[in-house]
């Protein structure tokens, strides 16, 4: 027993770290995605085509690898039982931001769907850094754990 302990540790460690970079892969290029569309003209064919890729990459990437982050992040925290550490607390604060910056993207594609263009390219490139931020500090909090 006290093998198979060690071994689901780094098994749940492997997969939250996978679906991590998934996530983030999303979260980086669905603004970028945003960038593209709104540069397409209102209602012309290649509008429509960054309306699927949006779509797709929700709700076959972001979707499912939010859920299995949050799963597996909480497993391992539960499994090495740091709830009480200073540096988690500021890490879940960055993932539920990240989450909430989640879902505003998918609210704003929504928007997109209905014809609302209410951001500029530039403020869209600007989004795009929220995620690089939040991961650096993420990073440095379970490396580092400096409290």
């Amino acid at each position: 027993m006290q093998q198979v302990l060690p071994m689901i540790y780094l098994w749940l460690k492997a997969g939250h770290i996978i679906f991590v970079i998934f996530w983030m892969a999303g979260l980086f290029a669905l603004p970028r995605y945003f960038v593209y569309h709104q540069e397409a003209a209102a209602g012309s064919a290649e509008e429509t085509v960054w309306l699927d890729r949006e779509r797709k990459l929700l709700k076959i990437i972001l979707t499912p690898s939010i859920v299995v982050v949050w799963v597996l992040g909480l497993a391992l925290a539960q499994t090495l039982n740091v709830w009480g550490a200073g540096w988690l607390h500021v890490k879940l604060l960055l993932v539920l931001g990240l989450s909430g910056y989640h879902g505003y993207l998918a609210a704003y594609h929504k928007k997109l769907v209905r014809g609302e263009r209410t951001l500029t390219g530039k403020q869209l490139r600007l989004l795009n850094e929220v995620p690089g931020v939040a991961a650096a500090i993420i990073v440095i909090m379970v490396v580092l754990r400096p409290f």
